[in-house]
């Protein structure tokens, strides 16, 4: 008989249970997915109990506007870049007043690649509150992904959540 267990579906919910054991929120500020890992965790019933919210800042002028990511950031290292993913997940998380924040920046394509980085380049940030005190610890990473747009989209959330879930258990 075949497994017909959805994996996003599995891992929302081992996320949402870390969350609400926690009492915490998750903000989203989301450039190259365009709100396809806010719609998967919004998918699980219950989720209002530890969804903020999202924000979707496809724009350069989306990422300093709305969540203060300094505009020579950005001219610095390009939107995508480390940099900038750290800057979104820790303006999503200090603007949604939240936890925890996850920032995804990146170029799905078919077109807007260059040889320093080609289409399917995704930049990472996740922006955690510690435990003790006022801490906290933003994490980021750069991912190359194969495939069309819809198959880079669908890594990067993938990955964006999976990596949130090992942060968040160890």
């Amino acid at each position: 008989m075949k497994n017909n267990i959805d994996p996003q579906y599995e891992l929302t919910k081992a996320l949402a249970h870390i969350l609400i054991e926690r009492c915490w929120k998750i903000a989203l500020a989301e450039s190259c997915t365009g709100g396809l890992v806010c719609a998967t965790l919004t998918d699980l019933a219950g989720s209002s109990d530890w969804f903020e919210r999202g924000y979707i800042t496809y724009s350069n002028e989306a990422k300093s506007e709305c969540l203060d990511v300094p505009a020579q950031t950005i001219e610095s290292f390009g939107a995508v870049s480390e940099q900038v993913a750290q800057a979104m997940a820790d303006g999503a998380r200090c603007k949604a007043g939240v936890d925890v924040a996850i920032a995804i920046t990146g170029i799905a394509g078919p077109t807007g690649g260059s040889p320093e980085k080609p289409v399917g380049t995704v930049c990472f940030g996740w922006s955690i509150k510690q435990n003790v005190g006022d801490d906290v610890k933003t994490t980021t990473i750069t991912k190359q992904f194969l495939g069309d747009r819809q198959a880079v989209r669908e890594q990067a959330r993938d990955f964006a959540l999976s990596k949130l879930l090992d942060l968040l258990q160890n």
